[in-house]
């Protein structure tokens, strides 16, 4: 896991630039971390030196404008359910189980070619009973001119994404591939995928 951390600020990240879609915007929902976490930080994957539950993924890419040009200095945030599929407390009621070590959600600030990464958990598939949402990373950017995007990543091959009620709203078949991102096994036993995203005009 310190590797992973380490990787967090000692590589570039490479990727497709998605610069000809912008990424669609939709509800922060109702679990944004307004309360933000002690360690506040990229690395959600563990708290005081202890791992969290779940597959270690790396999700990263750059922050872009509408032309193309990277968005420096962007603050990228994110928020998540754990590996049971339930959010941070108080916020989320149900009765899957809290993981101590998981830190819920976290911050990158842009670099100045626009790229962002974080160190995280695969989150399960969110809801009980007959309300399910595929599994997703909420994400929320405020660019330094004051633009601010919320969206939603999934992803891709997950079998609930067929019936999520968010992911069916889009309707453009290139936003909604901006929006679904392919992870790839690493050599170290992590998930790495890439999430340009692209702010409107």
């Amino acid at each position: 896991l310190i590797a992973h951390a380490a990787a967090l600020t000692g590589l570039a990240w490479a990727g497709p630039l998605a610069a000809a879609t912008a990424t669609p915007a939709t509800t922060r929902g109702p679990f944004y971390p307004v309360t933000r976490p002690p360690e506040d930080d990229a690395n959600l994957a563990e708290i005081g030196g202890k791992r969290a539950q779940g597959q270690i993924i790396q999700v990263g890419g750059r922050v872009l404008d509408a032309k193309g040009r990277p968005a420096a200095g962007a603050r990228v945030e994110i928020w998540q359910a754990n590996s049971y599929g339930r959010y941070h407390p108080p916020g989320d009621h149900s009765s899957k189980l809290v993981d101590p070590h998981f830190q819920g959600s976290g911050i990158s600030i842009a670099s100045a070619d626009g790229a962002y990464r974080f160190l995280t958990i695969k989150p399960l598939a969110y809801g009980e009973g007959t309300f399910m949402r595929t599994p997703h990373i909420h994400f929320r950017v405020i660019a330094t001119d004051k633009r601010e995007l919320v969206t939603q990543m999934y992803f891709a091959g997950e079998s609930l994404n067929a019936q999520d009620a968010l992911l069916g709203q889009i309707r453009d078949p290139a936003a909604r591939a901006a929006v679904t991102v392919d992870f790839r096994p690493q050599g170290d036993g992590a998930l790495a995928g890439t999430f340009d995203i692209v702010l409107g005009a």
